[in-house]
């Protein structure tokens, strides 16, 4: 069952439909449903389409070649074309027939791997006859800074081709949702939490386990799907990754600044920043500074953008040898599900930062939120270090958020502390909206209803 890519299905259909030549750039990490999308697209049209190998120059061409050749039958007395030039050659014929065909290639960067020239020669076949067919060229990868520097940079052949692009990012809490309609919000929440809203993970859950029984199926189990996918994952996109797992693992552990992750891992601070440029080129990692600082300096800190790696850095890596013992199913009751509460804490506040964009919540907010994000600074007054879940300024308007995901209702002491913590910035409107995933006392009720300037959101509420 095809989920979620609404707005982008809408897109490509609609770029179908003008009838003009297009040519459409997807990229996005591994997993994240870029396959999925091209084949709901596909369907019912008419369409050539390859996945290229990690091989060599001769098995791509003849798998491509059996895929255009396909589109007519005419893969019997011609098995494959001599070369590529011929096979553009080719596609120059099926372009001006004036048919809508559509060309996808898939993990379009191995084929450039194998053949580095078909950048060139697509560009040149593109300005000199697809330009005015009815062509609807796809190119897809997963290696995101060769989509970024080798198809759209400026020094690409490709540059200034291309007519859409659509980077996919894992699903956010409310589209994941919808593949998990057996469970409860809360439920919901710790699988998209454990998952990092990838739709491949996702669909690996199955509706009739437990939620603990997936978890545990999927991580603490030696044959399970995730047991060792960081791992897979850091050696397809990175050379020796062992220096990124110590430099993920303290992030993970809780270090957070530069100076901390190099003192954890034993790396000069220079070639710990290198490797984080490059974990966060892969969006594992995150540079983070607070919403009103433009630049960081000393207030940078680093943190996983990605929920399933701290899910499986923090929980899996340190217990491999007792889960591939077959104690697994022990190490998640004992050690990990005790903890689950603590690290869903900020997949929380991930949560309500995505709620406040959702459309039907968006139009309603007392003014438009732009850069959303965290604060940290000093207090004055208190002379202690402060933080704030969730900030946006607009002008002389602030809106401050705070998100608790605890099983105790939110009382008086959060509301309080949110309103002392708003009165460290000079902004003439204050909005104080407070998250919650049980609920609030009565007193809480009571005062934001007296008081204008202040919401309070239930996690079920989020979830009507």
């Amino acid at each position: 069952m095809f989920v979620g890519r609404d707005r982008e299905l809408k897109k490509l259909e609609t770029l179908y439909e003008r009838g003009e030549f297009e040519f459409v750039v997807f990229y996005g990490r591994r997993r994240v449903g870029k396959t999925t999308l091209m084949n709901e697209f596909l369907k019912d049209k008419k369409s050539a389409y390859y996945m290229a190998v990690e091989g060599t120059k001769a098995e791509n061409l003849a798998g491509l070649s059996k895929s255009l050749l396909s589109i007519k039958g005419e893969g019997g007395a011609l098995s494959s074309f001599p070369d590529f030039e011929v096979m553009l050659e080719y596609i120059d014929q099926l372009a001006r027939s004036g048919e809508r065909l559509v060309l996808a290639i898939d993990e379009f960067p191995y084929l450039a791997a194998s053949y580095p020239a078909i950048s060139s020669m697509l560009q040149s076949h593109i300005d000199h006859c697809w330009k005015d067919s009815r062509l609807f060229l796809i190119l897809c990868g997963s290696s995101m800074s060769f989509m970024e520097e080798q198809v759209l940079g400026y020094k690409s052949p490709l540059y200034g081709r291309r007519t859409a692009q659509f980077k996919l990012h894992p699903f956010t809490f409310f589209e994941a949702k919808e593949m998990l309609p057996s469970y409860t919000n809360e439920e919901q929440a710790v699988l998209y939490g454990a998952t990092g809203g990838i739709p491949e993970y996702l669909s690996r859950i199955r509706q009739e386990k437990t939620v603990d029984e997936n978890i545990i199926d999927l991580f603490f189990d030696e044959s399970g799907r995730l047991f060792d996918e960081p791992s897979n994952l850091l050696k397809q996109e990175l050379r020796e990754p062992a220096t990124y797992h110590s430099i993920i693992s303290a992030i993970a552990g809780g270090a957070s600044r530069l100076n901390e992750i190099a003192t954890k891992t034993g790396l000069e601070t220079s070639g710990c920043s290198s490797q984080l440029s490059s974990l966060i080129k892969l969006e594992i990692v995150e540079k983070e500074v607070p919403v009103t600082e433009t630049s960081g300096g000393r207030k940078t800190l680093y943190k996983l953008n990605d929920s399933m790696f701290l899910f499986w850095y923090r929980f899996v890596r340190p217990n491999l040898s007792s889960i591939m013992r077959g104690n697994g199913e022990m190490v998640y009751e004992k050690m990990v599900k005790p903890q689950i509460s603590d690290f869903m804490g900020h997949i929380f506040e991930e949560i309500c930062q995505q709620y406040l964009f959702l459309p039907q919540v968006y139009t309603v907010l007392p003014f438009p939120i732009g850069n959303l994000g965290r604060w940290w600074g000093n207090n004055p007054r208190k002379k202690c270090q402060e933080e704030i879940d969730l900030m946006s300024v607009c002008e002389n308007q602030v809106f401050l958020g705070e998100c608790k995901w605890k099983n105790s209702l939110v009382g008086m002491d959060v509301l309080r502390t949110l309103q002392e913590r708003g009165s460290l910035f000079p902004y003439t409107e204050k909005v104080f909206w407070i998250f919650s995933k049980s609920g609030f006392t009565q007193e809480a009720i009571e005062y934001a209803h007296r008081t204008s300037s202040i919401k309070l959101i239930t996690f079920a509420e989020m979830n009507s």
